[in-house]
């Protein structure tokens, strides 16, 4: 090979992964958008034109991921619980892939217990069974990778959710959270939906800890990162200044 034609192809090669980080970038900075906006129609199309894609590197996967994730959760929360279980089936296909080729374990972990939960979210029968095993992959999450955030949201979460005749505890919830959320800060996220909602969720735990004073400093970290973010400026953060009135 020439050093011509080499530096042709070193060139292309640079192009083509330019092109591919700047087409993943846009895309998180489309969900990223579509959350605060509450544009959950752009979500979807996002991350079925994802799934469609011919060839996806671990990252890629790990990337649709985290959006599957997030509309299944918006699913649930609707009460779309057909469409919720077309997504699960869909991702749940994708981590096990994952796992056989021992790719990415501690964050297919954290996910595993986020699915566990989305079955309870489902059905809440099932938590006597399924609860224990949430919990079970957000540890090992943690216990391979110390600095899994994912893994501490997920802790997080099920603390937060569970009855506290069960065992819940809002303040472990926090501390999970609050754990989670300085990992995130070392890496100063940007158009990060996971991030923006980790920091209305604190502001949410505060509050129901009776901790106004910190509620307040969140939901205006909130609104100081993102200060169209629907859900804290039109619900939670007038609900909360409605409450102290």
């Amino acid at each position: 090979m020439n050093r011509k034609t080499y530096f042709r192809l070193s060139l292309l090669l640079i192009l083509c992964l330019i092109s591919l980080n700047s087409y993943s970038s846009n895309e998180k900075i489309i969900i990223y958008n579509s959350y605060i906006n509450d544009n959950m129609e752009v979500w979807k199309k996002t991350i079925d034109a994802m799934h469609f894609e011919a060839k996806k590197d671990n990252q890629r996967v790990l990337e649709l991921l985290n959006y599957e994730y997030g509309y299944i959760g918006w699913c649930i929360g609707k009460k779309k619980f057909e469409e919720a279980k077309q997504y699960i089936r869909r991702s749940q296909e994708r981590m096990n892939r994952l796992k056989k080729i021992k790719a990415n374990i501690p964050i297919i972990h954290a996910y595993q217990s986020a699915y566990y939960g989305f079955e309870i979210g489902l059905n809440k029968i099932k938590a006597p069974f399924v609860g224990p095993k949430s919990i079970e992959e957000a540890e090992k999450s943690i216990n391979i990778d110390k600095n899994n955030y994912f893994g501490y949201i997920q802790l997080g979460n099920i603390e937060y959710y569970m009855p506290s005749a069960f065992g819940g505890s809002k303040q472990k919830a926090l501390e999970y959270y609050i754990k989670a959320k300085q990992i995130m800060d070392k890496n100063k996220p940007e158009n990060d939906w996971t991030y923006i909602n980790l920091i209305a969720i604190i502001g949410m735990n505060y509050q129901e800890l009776k901790n106004f004073k910190k509620a307040d400093e969140y939901y205006k970290l909130a609104l100081k990162i993102s200060p169209e973010f629907k859900w804290v400026k039109n619900e939670l953060y007038p609900q909360f200044l409605k409450k102290q009135n």
